[in-house]
Formats: structure tokens, C-alpha cells, sequence
């Protein structure tokens, strides 16, 4: 039964695809967000989240989404997420306007389009390290072989290759988190968004983190991450700024770009 309702919702999703298929190009756009609004409704009066905003995010960029409190950021974060929706407007992601998804649709996305970083971790304390990883392939159907090994070769192409048996609590909070890295990748999602991924990390395993991030941004990943620290910005290419509900300023990182040319040239 299970199958038979993953299989019907793969189909209506295949229906709503453009006929043409996207180049597999760096150059494509992978999010583009139109006319793009977020209105709460209070019951007293209605608050906006977001308002007006427009952009796009290409294949293969690293991006940081910034702002403080309030400034909109968490909202975007939850529509880029597919946890949530606009009420006016138009987000296409992988070519599918999810705007006006079902729950269910919506659900398909996030396991097959989205890998997540989160926080906390929000990883299963009284599972491996290698179960935590096969948890979205497992939501996938993916048959249980192929998961183990797949979740191997994750962990060790995240740096816990050594680490595939141990649980949450035998680890640091790095190593935790190279674990949701290497879950987040499970099912190869062309979209890696990443909450406040060295929130509760202290210094040197917040640089580790966002170096593992660089790496696989450089394999080819998209890579976008929500912050709040300019430290953590620093290691993107691109730089997004959100107050009251509107993007203020959209930059290239300069500094991330001459670092990539010198590595170019000395390579």
C-alpha cells in the first residue's frame, strides 16, 4: 500500500515537471523565488513575513541567507524548505513550482529534493551513526543493502568512517554533526539547506564544519546556509541579507572568490 501511494504521488509530481528537461549545468537555476510574499494571520491582525521578494540560486552555489531576529530569514528558510508556503507568489525549485503543493506532494519534495542540516543535529539518540543516514533512503524504499552501504560511504566521505557504529552520545558535537552532513546527502538532493549548522558548535569545529561544506560545494553541491554570524557567511560565495521581511542586499563574497581564483591558478 505504501508503495503503491509513493508511486502515485511520484507520478503527479512527474506531471507537473516542465516537458523539456533541465541541462545538468551550473549555469541553470535550481531555486528561483517570484514575486514572493508570506502574510501571517494572527486572528487580531495580520503580520508580514515576507514581502515582494525575487532571486535565484544556481546549480552549484554556496549561499548564506543572513539577518537577525526577525529580519525574515526563518520564514524564507521554511518556504526554501517546502515547510512551508507562500501566499503570494512563486517558488521553483528543480524546475516544480511547489506553491501550491498538498502536504503530500510537499513531503515527497523535502525526502527527494532537500537534505537537511539542522542546529540540533535532531539525529536519533538510540540509533548508530550509519542508521541515522539511512533513515531518509529507508522513508525512499531504497532496498536495506544498498542503504548500509551507501550510509558507509557517506560517513566516510565525511570523516567517520571509524564512527559508523557509534551512537549520538559516544560522539562531539562535530562529529554529531558530520553525521546529519552525510544524512543530508543520502538521497543525493540537488539542495543542501543548513539552519544554523555551527550553532552549537564552539570554534574549531564550526571552521571544520563549514570547511566540509566547502568541499562539497567545490564537488558540485548547492549548497545554502542560514546565519546569523559573519564568520560563518565568510566561507560562502554569495551573501544575502534580510530585514523586515525584505532582502536588503544580494553580494558575491569577493574575498571567497580571489581565494577560489589564487587556488585555481596554483593548482
Amino acid at each position: 500500500m505504501m508503495k503503491r501511494w509513493i508511486e502515485r504521488i511520484g507520478l503527479r509530481l512527474w506531471k507537473m515537471r516542465p516537458q523539456t528537461q533541465l541541462p545538468d549545468s551550473e549555469s541553470e537555476e535550481l531555486i528561483r523565488i517570484v514575486n514572493l510574499c508570506k502574510v501571517y494571520d494572527t486572528g487580531t491582525m495580520k503580520v508580514v513575513g515576507l514581502r515582494n521578494i525575487n532571486l535565484s540560486i544556481r546549480r552549484g552555489e554556496f549561499v548564506a541567507i543572513m539577518g537577525q531576529s526577525g529580519s525574515g530569514k526563518s520564514t524564507f528558510m521554511n518556504i526554501l524548505g517546502c515547510l512551508d508556503r507562500p501566499v503570494i507568489g512563486h517558488y521553483y525549485l528543480d524546475g516544480i513550482d511547489i506553491s501550491e503543493m498538498d502536504e503530500d506532494q510537499l513531503s515527497f519534495i523535502r525526502n527527494k529534493k532537500i537534505g537537511f542540516v539542522f542546529q540540533s543535529f535532531n539525529l536519533i539518540s538510540r540509533t548508530t551513526a550509519r542508521e541515522n543516514v539511512e533513515l531518509p533512503m529507508t522513508y525512499a524504499h531504497v532496498p536495506k543493502k544498498e542503504r548500509e552501504e551507501r550510509a558507509v560511504k557517506l560517513l566516510e566521505r565525511v570523516g567517520l568512517g571509524a564512527r559508523t557504529e557509534h551512537m549520538p552520545n559516544e560522539m562531539s558535537g562535530g562529529q554529531r554533526q558530520r553525521v546529519a552532513i552525510a544524512r543530508a546527502l543520502a538521497n543525493d538532493p540537488p539542495l543542501i539547506l543548513a539552519d544554523e549548522p555551527t550553532g552549537n558548535l564552539d570554534t574549531a569545529s564550526s571552521i571544520e564544519i563549514m570547511e566540509l561544506f566547502s568541499a562539497l560545494h567545490r564537488e558540485g553541491a548547492t549548497v545554502v546556509v542560514v546565519t546569523h554570524e559573519e564568520d560563518i557567511a565568510a566561507f560562502t560565495q554569495r551573501i544575502i541579507r534580510f530585514r523586515d521581511g525584505q532582502i536588503i542586499s544580494d553580494e558575491k563574497n569577493e574575498a571567497q572568490e580571489r581565494k577560489a581564483e589564487e587556488k585555481g591558478r596554483t593548482s
